[in-house]
């Protein structure tokens, strides 16, 4: 299993200026194989008889001309540019199999960060080793144990972290406790609905911070480009951001932990959220829950405790089908949170009605996996770990 680790550095004033360096090391490298490649992809068409471009041939080449053009490059480690364009090259191949959009130009402070491969660090509890640096204080030891598959650090509000990439057998997850199935409907008023009645309230950090994220942002608005105010400004803005994204992923790492404890099959529905933001009167409370990250971490941690998440289609209409009696309403508004069943006179609540009938349609489901009534509207959820640069984006490690 593949697992990644994200720890924060502590580095003093010197070693957090090479980082820096490395990170811009990377930026350009990946920048200049990018527009390389643009100019070579569009010299083929004019003749057909040129090599298309490769991230192998652009490592060659960049290799070639470093050491005239780029001597700067050599005062970091090489891994810095050439995992740049390794990168790329998945980037591109990602893009071509229609799994991600084309790739775009990186920029300095959004895409500060740097790979290293496994043969170019070492860690001893508390430090890693980087190459033309030395050892960097880190704030806590590696927690897995197995073969370190690469390291990327990256800076997010003036702090470094090291996504530190294991592949491990000797991961410790007691098994789920097996309350049977339950049902998890997500929403907006509430993160959250299980099928057992219980409902959790997200973090919604952006709407509790929001004041205070409109203040810097004017504040930051209103300086000088390029005087020493506007950098304190953007800095205070980074911190702000950082935190909102740590409250956000604590609260999700903490119900999708204290869920895969409890049950062994959870069932969810396979949201658009991309359709969902069309809404301009709930896209700010659509995007401030963080559905794709939960849903994500109920899948991975679900397998390492042998658990399964069921995801059912996005078409069965699990909030009009009454769980008691199975009949469907025809229109059901979004702003009526309460309804009563024509058929059977049951009093429903809208969520909690609606995770019960997907923990019925995720039991049923696993009961006809073989290709029995309704297996061809439910699938089971692949668990997806979390790779090395995924878990740049997350400071807070795994519940």
């Amino acid at each position: 299993m593949i697992l990644a680790h994200c720890i924060r550095l502590d580095p003093n004033k010197i070693q957090a200026t090479h980082l820096a360096r490395a990170a811009g090391t990377a930026r350009f490298a990946y920048n200049w194989a990018l527009a390389e490649w643009q100019r070579q992809y569009e010299a083929c068409k004019v003749d057909p008889a040129l090599p298309k471009p490769n991230e192998a041939a652009l490592r060659r080449q960049l290799n070639a001309v470093k050491r005239a053009q780029f001597p700067w490059m050599l005062e970091v480690t090489k891994n810095a540019p050439q995992m740049a364009i390794i990168q790329l090259g998945r980037a591109f191949q990602n893009f071509f199999e229609k799994r991600a959009r084309y790739p775009r130009f990186r920029r300095k402070g959004i895409d500060d960060r740097f790979t290293l491969s496994n043969d170019q660090f070492r860690i001893d509890r508390k430090r890693i080793r980087i190459p033309k640096l030395g050892w960097v204080k880190m704030r806590e030891v590696l927690r897995f144990t197995g073969r370190i598959v690469c390291a990327t650090v990256s800076r997010t509000a003036e702090h470094w972290y090291a996504s530190i990439t294991v592949d491990t057998q000797d991961v410790q997850r007691s098994q789920a406790e097996n309350q049977g199935a339950v049902g998890v409907d997500f929403g907006v008023a509430h993160l959250a609905a299980l099928s057992t009645g219980e409902k959790v309230a997200g973090p919604k950090a952006l709407r509790t911070l929001l004041d205070r994220l409109r203040r810097l942002s004017r504040s930051l608005s209103r300086k000088a480009r390029g005087s020493c105010n506007r950098k304190k400004a953007k800095a205070k803005l980074a911190r702000l951001h950082a935190r909102i994204a740590n409250v956000r992923a604590n609260g999700l790492h903490q119900l999708s932990a204290h869920i895969t404890r409890r049950f062994h099959t959870i069932g969810i529905e396979d949201l658009h959220v991309k359709g969902m933001l069309a809404n301009r009167c709930l896209s700010r409370a659509i995007a401030d829950m963080g559905f794709a990250e939960l849903r994500r971490q109920l899948a991975y941690k679900a397998q390492r405790r042998g658990g399964q998440v069921v995801v059912i289609d996005r078409w069965y209409p699990s909030s009009k089908t009454c769980s008691c009696c199975l009949h469907e309403l025809e229109v059901l508004d979004l702003g009526t949170r309460q309804w009563t069943c024509p058929g059977c006179g049951t009093l429903h609540d809208r969520d909690v009605n609606a995770a019960i009938n997907l923990r019925n349609r995720a039991v049923s489901s696993t009961a006809s996996a073989c290709g029995g009534e309704g297996a061809g509207l439910v699938r089971e959820a692949q668990g997806e770990t979390s790779p090395g640069e995924a878990g740049i984006q997350r400071k807070v490690n795994f519940a």
